[in-house]
């Protein structure tokens, strides 16, 4: 009989906290909504720009410094733009030392941020318009050197796919895009929740080098491809809203719905409770596991030392997860 009630209490106080959970879920929904449609939500992010501004810096710098004097081609939809360009420069229209590409890499990518207007928040568009934009003119202004800055082509190659990759991964950091592929990743992980951005841009880089193999040198295209993999090294590396973590979580609170509440609403991730005691103490101690991206780990960290400044957080990054995990790109 004892165990009946405490089967059912523990029932219903587990109904409760999803009724809350829910509640808290729908609010943070109804808030984001609110602010990505208004100015606030703007406000809130201004420090993201200047770090868009930075990735755009690193990128634009890498591509014209370390890449285009080794007239070895980006991949994805920039890689195509530099094709358009190098044709039209074998049709006879002479740029000099202007880089066009990145305003033919804009033009490209005015569809793909027409779809992406159907499907991504408001807030989204508007920083991956400034990165794009950023890039086309950083693109146009900073200076092609008229050879390689080392002498050793493999390293030229290296460090041109490790600042590009790195400056990349920092626009997805700040919640933006830089626009071509990756938005078409982006969106793949949004509805599916699987893959990753850099192994998307690889999948497209391999076949767009297979294309160039019948255009150009083989020797071309090897190094190309040498960039496009530490490109989505570097991208992988940095972009932690793609990096899952498995955190545990050690209390010894006697009442934790409200806590439960907080983590599983505003993160809107699941929770995993496991009742144990410690040995050196004999004290009942709670165990939560819980799996969320490494973006999302200090956020996490503040909600339960809000609770309980002296529980034990141990964080492990996890190499793969199978299921119901989702992916947040931003």
């Amino acid at each position: 009989m004892a165990k009946r009630q405490k089967k059912i209490h523990t029932e219903k106080q587990s109904e409760q906290i999803t009724k809350s959970v829910r509640e808290l879920v729908i609010t943070e929904e109804e808030k984001i909504k609110a602010n990505d449609t208004g100015g606030k939500a703007f406000r809130k992010e201004i420090y993201t720009f200047p770090i868009i501004l930075l990735g755009s810096l690193l990128y634009s710098f890498g591509m014209n410094v370390f890449l285009r004097p080794l007239h070895l081609y980006s991949g994805g939809m920039m890689g195509f733009a530099q094709l358009i360009q190098e044709m039209l420069t074998r049709g006879g229209i002479s740029f000099e030392r202007f880089n066009v590409s990145g305003i033919i890499y804009y033009l490209m990518n005015v569809p793909a941020i027409i779809v992406a207007l159907k499907r991504m928040r408001r807030r989204f568009i508007v920083k991956t318009l400034f990165a794009v934009t950023s890039i086309t003119v950083l693109l146009s202004v900073i200076p092609i050197p008229e050879s390689a800055v080392l002498d050793d082509r493999i390293t030229n190659t290296i460090i041109a796919g490790l600042i590009c990759g790195s400056g990349i991964g920092i626009i997805l950091w700040g919640g933006a895009c830089d626009g071509g592929m990756n938005i078409v990743g982006m969106l793949l992980i949004a509805g599916k929740g699987k893959g990753s951005v850099g192994n998307i841009g690889l999948i497209t880089n391999i076949v767009l080098y297979s294309i160039m193999l019948f255009i150009f040198d083989p020797a071309t295209v090897i190094y190309s491809l040498i960039y496009a993999v530490f490109n989505s090294i570097a991208v992988d590396k940095i972009h932690t809203q793609n990096i899952a973590s498995q955190v545990m979580v050690f209390t010894k609170l006697k009442d934790t719905k409200q806590m439960q509440v907080d983590v599983m609403g505003k993160l809107n991730r699941g929770m995993t409770e496991i009742s144990a005691n410690g040995l050196f103490t004999g004290e009942n101690v709670r165990i939560f596991l819980i799996f969320v991206s490494k973006f999302e780990v200090n956020k996490l960290k503040r909600i339960i030392k809000n609770y309980d400044e002296d529980s034990f957080i141990v964080e492990t990054p996890v190499t793969r997860i199978d299921g119901n995990f989702i992916k947040k790109i931003a």
